[in-house]
């Protein structure tokens, strides 16, 4: 996760063609040629937005019909007796209401007007979380396999209504969607974003608007790293003062801060109601000194260190021979699993600096076969390639340019023997990496990460080596030395988050840099809607406010 070196290199270009709707005139990074913002933005004459041109890009579109629009008589229309079907529906009544002004009532009467959410196609190309919209001018129909799919279906027709729709007040309309047919599903099982609570702790209420942010862009794992150096996040009652004496340092020396078992379990159930996955991590054995602090006897001299509020790596480790360690990893992978009812547990594993290989791979070796004892699927950084990954284990992949061929062939040779990757180069979706050097927030071990760089790569050929039936997804990580509210992620995530959602999201075929760029420049507007003051970066098109 932090190797403190400063690497750039020439950024690779994906080839492919873009197969949606692409718009004419925008020639150079930055630059708003005449008419631009009209076409980015999509709304200016109060035509709908066309159908390709939201993010992630969708599979197909077929564009054809007058549009539907949202009036005072619409009613949202479910399937009779599907509590899903029912929830999302009044998901979307409350993204609607406020802006709209008007009723929206749900209900599971049947009629062929209004905006229909149905259950059960046939389509088994939509998998679990695939879709197809429907838009003429008596209805928009949304239609998936499974409540997944409902819900991002639910996503794309909020993105193809004007941006005006995310605000919290009564906005002016009219409320259009353009006519065709949208049939998504996503290329990537695995499409997730990071949250380090650990460096700085992040409430309850910080942590759901994140969740909503990342929701949007159909991303279907929040990964949240618990346990650092600088503080425990999460309450264990067989270890209480791991949170209460270690959960109350961050870096810089603040208050810090924990979840208690109420506020964990609440995270969870609104990400299951966007339909996420929450991955919890507890980083072993290295980046473990808040623990060590808070019980001495984890320590092999039996002292603990005072408490840590620096960013340095790699100087903490649990003591691999104490039996006593084994006794911490378990009652914490116990009660971790019983709040979470997702498949992965992450075990971090990276930069264990300090803790010697044949210790290393003894302790991951155990560790592993706990969290399988709980009946959990192991995940861990890159670095437990270097150990014995058990069968089913995923590696999360955070090398970057700069990293050595032997790691990466590690990592490779892994993958070819069964472990699945995510991946998280550290120089293209680290999403707390400086934009440039004048950027204020974050860090550049990793060099700049504009826009275009961390956009502009392929998941399924990145890792030379690696089969590309390997790839379980992709995430991106922000984590949190420098940053310290929700203000500060959003500078950082957006507007490079949307762009891993649709590498993790959309064929590899509708990846094209200068085509993205306008479909995310549409996005700007949208953004100020939601209250995101996102960085304006020069190589997008933006629309003028």
């Amino acid at each position: 996760m932090r190797v403190h070196k400063t690497q750039r290199t020439a950024l690779p270009r994906l080839l492919g063609s873009l197969l949606l709707v692409t718009a004419a005139g925008i020639s150079s990074a930055g630059a708003v040629p005449q008419g631009a913002a009209a076409a980015t933005s999509g709304q200016s004459a109060g035509s709908p937005r066309p159908l390709g041109q939201i993010v992630p890009a969708p599979a197909r579109v077929r564009p054809g019909g007058s549009p539907y629009t949202i009036t005072a008589g619409t009613k949202i229309r479910v399937d009779d007796g599907s509590r899903e079907a029912r929830k999302i529906g009044d998901y979307l009544a409350g993204v609607l209401r406020p802006s709209t002004g008007y009723a929206l009532p749900v209900t599971d009467h049947d009629g062929g007007d209004g905006i229909r959410l149905r259950l059960g196609s046939h389509d088994g190309e939509l998998g679990a979380e695939g879709y197809t919209l429907k838009s003429a001018p008596g209805s928009v129909t949304i239609t998936a396999r499974g409540p997944a799919g409902l819900f991002h279906g639910v996503q794309t027709l909020r993105q193809l209504l004007p941006d005006q729709v995310e605000m919290n007040s009564r906005q002016k309309g009219p409320w259009k969607v353009a006519g065709g047919t949208v049939t998504d599903a996503p290329r990537y099982a695995y499409r997730g974003a990071m949250l380090d609570v650990s460096r700085h702790f992040f409430s309850v209420a910080e942590v759901k608007r994140y969740i909503d942010q990342i929701a949007l862009y159909k991303m279907n794992k929040l990964h949240l790293h618990l346990s650092d150096d600088q503080g425990w996040r999460i309450a264990i009652d067989s270890w209480p003062r791991l949170a209460t004496y270690g959960g109350q340092t961050e870096v810089g020396g603040g208050t810090g801060g924990y979840y208690t078992k109420s506020d964990y379990k609440e995270i969870v159930r609104y990400a299951a109601s966007r339909y996420l996955e929450v991955v919890p991590e507890i980083d072993l054995p290295g980046h473990t000194n808040a623990a060590l602090a808070s019980y001495a006897e984890l320590n092999c001299d039996g002292v603990a260190p005072p408490p840590y509020t620096g960013t340095d790596v790699g100087f903490s480790s649990l003591c691999t021979p104490k039996a006593v360690t084994y006794d911490f990893v378990n009652d914490v992978v116990r009660e971790l699993a019983a709040l979470t009812p997702g498949r992965y547990i992450h075990i971090g594993g990276d930069e264990a600096h300090s803790t010697g290989h044949d210790d290393y791979v003894a302790f991951m070796d155990k560790a592993q076969a706990i969290v399988g004892k709980h009946g959990k699927t192991v995940v861990g950084w890159h670095q437990l390639t270097g150990a014995k990954p058990v069968a089913g284990a995923v590696a999360q992949y955070w090398g970057y340019d700069a990293t050595g061929a032997a790691e990466r062939k590690q990592v490779a040779d892994a993958a070819t023997n069964g472990t699945k990757l995510v991946l998280s180069p550290a120089d293209r979706v680290y999403l707390d990496m400086k934009y440039d050097r004048d950027t204020a927030l974050g860090l550049a071990w990793a060099g700049y990460v504009e826009v275009q760089r961390s956009y502009d790569w392929n998941p399924g050929t990145y890792l030379e080596g690696a089969p590309e039936s390997s790839i379980l997804g992709v995430e991106a990580p922000i984590w949190s030395e420098t940053l310290t509210n929700s203000d500060e992620v959003e500078q950082m995530a957006f507007p490079r988050l949307p762009g891993v959602a649709e590498l993790g999201w959309s064929p590899a075929s509708t990846h094209d840099w200068d085509a993205y760029k306008v479909r995310l420049a549409a996005q700007g507007l949208r953004f100020s809607a939601l209250g995101i003051d996102y960085y304006r970066s020069p190589q997008v098109p933006w629309p003028t406010q």
